[in-house]
C-alpha cells in the first residue's frame, strides 16, 4: 500500500453533469432576472428624457407671463407719468390763473384810480372856470346887468313851471357829487332830471341829450322852467334851470353845490324849453 493510500486527497472532487446543469439553469435565471431588471432600469432612465422634453412648454408659458408682467409694469410707469404730467399741467394752470387775477385786480384799481383823478381835475377846472367868471362879473357894470335881466321874458313861474323852480331852489345848499341823482346830493343833471320828474316829465340823464330834449328857445326870451345849457346843443358840458328873474339855479361844482346865481355869472350858451 503506498504510504499515501489513508491521505485524502486535496483535489476537489468532479461535480456531477446534474449538479452543472442545475448551476447553468440558475445562473440563466439569474442573468434574465437581471436582463429584466436592466431592461426595467433602461425604461427608468428614459423617463426624465420624457420630461426634458416637455420643459420648452414650461419656458415659452414662463415667457409669456414674463412678457406680460413686463407690459403691466410698462403701462403702469406709463400712467404714472400721464397722471404726474396732469397734475403739473393743472398746478401751473392754477398759478397762471392766480396770476391773472392778481394783473386784472391791478389794472381795475389802476383805472379807478385814473378815472377818480380825471374827475377831480375835471371839478378844479370848472371851480377855476366859475372863479373866473365870478371876478368878472363883480367888475361889470350894474346897470348892464338889470339890462340884460330885463331883456328877458316872463320872470313868473306858473303850472309846471312853478313845481320846477320851487324843487331846484329847494335844493339849494346840498353837495355836488359827479353822478348822483339826490336826495342829499346832485350833479348838475341829476338836478334837472329829478326836477322834471316831480311834474311826470321824464329826461334823459347826461347833459349832452338834456340840451336838444325840447325845443330851442333865445336867451332874450327865457321863461321859468327852462333848461339853459353850456357848450354846443348835443355835446353840452353843463346844465341848468332859470327860475325868472335873471337868475338860475344848478349844481355848479364840488367848491358850491347847488346854488343860485345869476345869468351873469356863468352866462349859457342855450336854453331849451320842455313845458
Amino acid at each position: 500500500m503506498p504510504h499515501t493510500a489513508h491521505i485524502r486527497s486535496h483535489r476537489k472532487p468532479r461535480r456531477s453533469a446534474s449538479s452543472l446543469a442545475m448551476r447553468a439553469g440558475v445562473a440563466g435565471g439569474v442573468l434574465s432576472t437581471l436582463a429584466v431588471a436592466g431592461a426595467s432600469g433602461s425604461a427608468n432612465a428614459a423617463e426624465p428624457v420624457t420630461q426634458t422634453l416637455e420643459l420648452p412648454t414650461l419656458t415659452a408659458d414662463l415667457a409669456a407671463q414674463a412678457a406680460k408682467s413686463a407690459d403691466a409694469t410698462q403701462q403702469a410707469a406709463a400712467n404714472y407719468q400721464l397722471q404726474a404730467e396732469r397734475d403739473s399741467a393743472a398746478a401751473k394752470a392754477a398759478k397762471q390763473a392766480k396770476a391773472d387775477l392778481a394783473d386784472a385786480r391791478h389794472k381795475a384799481a389802476a383805472a379807478k384810480k385814473k378815472a377818480e383823478e380825471a374827475a377831480r381835475k375835471q371839478a378844479a377846472a370848472r371851480a377855476n372856470r366859475s372863479a373866473e367868471r365870478t371876478t368878472l362879473s363883480a367888475s361889470a357894470d350894474t346897470g348892464s346887468t338889470s339890462a340884460s335881466t330885463t331883456s328877458t321874458g316872463s320872470s313868473t313861474a306858473t303850472g309846471s313851471a312853478a313845481a320846477v323852480v320851487s324843487f331846484v331852489k329847494a335844493q339849494i345848499g346840498k353837495a355836488y357829487v359827479s353822478g348822483a341823482t339826490g336826495p342829499s346830493a346832485y350833479d348838475c343833471s341829476g338836478l334837472v332830471q329829478s326836477a322834471f320828474k316831480q311834474v311826470g316829465v321824464s329826461l334823459p340823464r347826461v347833459s349832452q341829450d338834456q340840451s336838444t330834449a325840447g325845443t330851442q328857445v333865445s336867451l332874450d326870451n327865457l321863461q321859468p322852467g327852462d333848461i339853459l345849457y353850456w357848450g354846443s346843443a348835443g355835446s353840452a358840458y353843463h346844465v341848468a334851470v332859470y327860475v325868472g328873474d335873471g337868475m338860475f339855479v344848478g349844481a355848479q361844482n364840488p367848491s358850491t353845490g347847488v346854488a343860485e346865481k345869476p345869468l351873469s355869472y356863468d352866462p349859457p350858451t342855450g336854453a331849451v324849453r320842455v313845458l
